[in-house]
């Protein structure tokens, strides 16, 4: 192995050794030294970084160059000297920073980004109190979709969100158009993001340091429902919220606060509080009969089976198969996600226990996703025009609408969710986490398929953070083959080898964003510190050990539902409540060429 060539240099009177090739940057970040960064974007772990070095926040100045050097683009060399915070530094990084706000929006009071704008905390660690230069406005319009809007007004060409749409997800809806002061990233083709290749995972809008991209905010539409004396308004939150939210109150990545925000959601004024694990168990129960009744098929030589079942849950997920890979849309699961089998069943099942109409409940769901807002706008999931979901709205939206309400969320009581569509299992908390999915379903699976009892539930070949796995999952004696993916890029490298013929496998897993759901578009933000979606990811499975059931098939709310309601998995009336189709997309949109 040969020995890693390290360099010598000083930065700020401070010596340093690093490896060849590492930037002024993280050499700089080694030592404790911060540049302040714009453009520059890393998600450790998932291999992307944009370090284009355009913005010229983070110029330095090295000891016998003329110019100031962009630390993010700039390789360290023996014996050089950098200074990070010269006055000819500052002086050049406040000068930049006013030309970007020179014909930047100044509507940082509406802005959906304010108080967590980059661009806005940059200005104010420089010290910038007015506009020095004024500068022509651009006159874009907003370009709406159901689940994302950009204002590419404020776009400041940083490219964060063209590095993620093309590299960690390769979707190609996001390229960089026109030059000069009209340069900015747009749509594939300078189409609405609803015609384009967009599948709205929100990675875009995650990684966007201003408000150019943001989610389609529904917190109006809740409100103004919750005041309706006429409605019945029920919320489900999603297991990967639970383990994040914390983080709007100042806590710790990873906290869980299950039982406070159960508390919250009271005090908002909700009727009901569920949780979407309820219908996390339930979709165990169709989607592990339905990977079972395949597998079965197959193993007694049925060629016509299609394998591998893929799972089904994630509506980035969907969207892209539904677009990029539409030859295989008899592969997925039928099953819907567990938001939307929840909002049937609250809509069907629940509206009927408490008699009334189906039409005088509201289901507000709390995601951690941004493509949830648009699922639940999908024509299929909705009777006679009415939704079985009617909002969506993500983990940051929810920690804005319990401030609104002046709840003060780190002294609340530990609550317990509404039942019967509020109980849950372990198996349903790890939905929110990569891997999670098909480990819950690998639970039941095993003791419907063998008939005996599974002892060791923890299936830790099942677990970790490697944007591919696979696994081979013994079911006593019979080895099932399952495939894991998190991120569309590494699901789309899973599925052409599936395609070529080059791997076989029984069961697939799919999560759009980096982490699964724990790292959704609508969590809090973490600006590339991949650690938070890890810490989070840990709290998922230490939630799930805290359970005291931990199969789905074992939750009693959920015999119940099948022994009064629904029949038997898969069976007639669970399958038209529960499943769903998908539809080829191809043809609807034009693709960036190479």
């Amino acid at each position: 192995m040969e020995m890693e060539q390290l360099v010598n240099l000083t930065i700020d009177n401070k010596q340093v050794q690093v490896a060849k090739g590492t930037t002024i940057l993280k050499a700089a970040a080694s030592i404790g030294i911060k540049i302040p960064t714009l453009c520059y974007y890393e998600l450790k772990g998932q291999g992307i970084e944009n370090k284009p070095g355009c913005c010229r926040v983070c110029v330095v100045e090295v000891e016998g160059k003329g110019n100031l050097a962009p630390a993010c683009a700039t390789n360290v060399s023996e014996g050089m000297v950098v200074k990070t915070h010269s006055l000819k530094v500052v002086n050049a990084r406040r000068t930049v920073v006013e030309l970007m706000l020179s014909d930047h929006p100044a509507s940082c009071l509406t802005c959906a980004k304010s108080g967590k704008c980059e661009l806005q905390t940059l200005a104010q660690e420089l010290g910038i109190r007015d506009i020095t230069f004024k500068g022509e406005q651009s006159t874009y319009r907003k370009d709406l979709s159901p689940a994302i809007i950009r204002d590419v007004n404020k776009c400041i060409m940083c490219r964060r969100c063209e590095t993620v749409c093309n590299k960690l997800q390769t979707v190609g809806a996001l390229s960089a158009v026109n030059r000069g002061f009209m340069a900015v990233v747009a749509t594939a083709f300078e189409q609405d993001l609803a015609k384009s290749p967009c599948v709205m995972c929100g990675q875009c809008v995650q990684a966007c340091p201003v408000g150019a991209l943001a989610e389609v905010d529904h917190t109006r539409q809740v409100i103004n429902a919750l005041n309706d004396p006429k409605k019945t308004v029920v919320v489900q939150t999603a297991p990967a919220v639970r383990v994040a939210i914390g983080e709007e109150f100042g806590l710790t990545p990873g906290t869980r606060v299950t039982g406070k925000m159960a508390a919250a959601l009271r005090r908002i004024g909700f009727d009901y509080v569920f949780d979407t694990d309820f219908a996390a168990d339930l979709t165990i129960m169709e989607e592990g009969t339905e990977m079972l009744g395949r597998i079965d098929k197959y193993m007694k030589g049925d060629k016509s089976v299609k394998l591998p079942i893929m799972t089904s849950c994630c509506p980035g997920w969907v969207n892209f198969f539904e677009t990029y890979y539409p030859d295989m849309l008899d592969i997925p699961s039928t099953a819907k996600s567990p938001m939307q089998m929840f909002g049937a069943v609250a809509k069907s099942y629940w509206v009927e226990k408490l008699g009334i109409k189906r039409e005088d409940m509201v289901v507000v769901s709390i995601m951690p996703c941004v493509a949830k807002k648009f699922e639940c706008q999908r024509d299929e999931f909705k009777t006679d025009g009415n939704p079985d979901v009617d909002y969506s709205l993500t983990t940051r939206e929810l920690a804005e609408l319990i401030k609104q309400f002046n709840i003060d969320f780190n002294s609340l009581p530990d609550e317990d969710f509404d039942n019967p569509l509020g109980a849950s299992t372990g198996a349903a908390v790890i939905f929110g986490a990569t891997g999670g999915v098909i480990e819950a379903a690998t639970r039941t699976a095993y003791e419907l398929f063998t008939g005996k009892t599974l002892e060791k539930v923890d299936f830790n070949e099942l677990r970790g953070m490697d944007g591919v796995r696979e696994a081979t999952v013994d079911f006593n004696g019979t080895p099932i083959h399952i495939g894991i993916a998190h991120g569309l890029g590494n699901a789309r490298k899973l599925l052409d080898k599936v395609k070529e013929g080059k791997e076989f496998f029984h069961a697939i897993e799919v999560m759009a964003c980096p982490g699964g759901c724990v790292g959704g578009a609508g969590q809090p933000y973490h600006h590339g510190d991949f650690t938070k979606v890890e810490r989070r990811f840990a709290a998922i499975y230490e939630e799930d050990k805290d359970k005291p059931l931990r199969k789905s098939h074992e939750n009693p709310y959920i015999q119940q539902l099948y022994k009064e309601y629904l029949g038997e998995p898969c069976g007639e009336k669970s399958h038209h409540l529960l499943h769903t189709h998908y539809f080829d997309k191809s043809d609807k949109v034009e693709f960036v060429k190479e």
